[in-house]
């Protein structure tokens, strides 16, 4: 038991630390402007052409930070270390340590078609990958027995709210290239749905299994 307690101690940390990198790598995006003068119009102007930038790093910043405290919050359930987490949490990480890269792209034209269609893509593989991963981590036998079956259900769909702003962000970027973004906005509501309703669905399946 110590044993498994550690290896799984060393894959939260080591999580942590990717999660920690790519979050604050964002910010090297946002180029500071060098500007020949130094009158207020000039550099209120080059201000305002970094708003795209600006966006782009909260939005980035807000979604790894979700990304962030939704495994932290599943992983601090489980009961010990599996190997077969480690490639779905590797695969999660990879997409999370390039999404500074997609954040760029999407920031230096944002509403150009293909860099929000390819910044939606990679939000949509995290999304995916972060589901693979927490059905894993969540199955049966894995999370310590106290913790409520009502909560283990609503942990496991709430992770349905990143794929699904994704996946309709990346069909608007198509035709709507500028709003696709404003559609991201919705992973809170998203999230607090799926949880809600994956409770209801496991309360019920609780008070019928007994009289079944």
């Amino acid at each position: 038991m110590a044993t498994t307690t550690s290896q799984l101690e060393r894959l939260t940390f080591f999580s942590d630390a990717v999660f920690a990198i790519a979050i604050t790598l964002l910010v090297i995006e946002v180029h500071v402007p060098h500007l020949p003068t130094l009158d207020d119009a000039s550099n209120l102007q080059a201000l305002r052409e970094l708003v795209p930038s600006f966006m782009g790093f909260g939005l980035s910043f807000l979604t790894i930070g979700a990304l962030w405290i939704a495994h932290h919050r599943v992983f601090g359930l489980l009961e010990e270390h599996d190997e077969r987490l480690l490639w779905p949490n590797m695969l999660l990480l990879m997409v999370v340590a390039f999404m500074p890269f997609a954040t760029a792209l999407m920031s230096s034209a944002p509403l150009a078609r293909v860099p929000e269609v390819f910044y939606a893509a990679t939000l949509l593989l995290a999304g995916l990958l972060q589901l693979w991963l927490f059905r894993r981590a969540l199955a049966p036998g894995r999370v310590r027995a106290e913790v409520p079956p009502e909560d283990v259900a609503a942990l496991r769909w709430r992770s349905l709210g990143l794929p699904t702003a994704a996946a309709l962000a990346l069909v608007t970027a198509f035709w709507l290239p500028a709003w696709s973004d404003f559609l991201l906005l919705t992973i809170p509501l998203l999230v607090r749905w799926y949880a809600r309703l994956g409770r209801r669905r496991e309360l019920r399946r609780l008070l019928v299994a007994p009289a079944a």
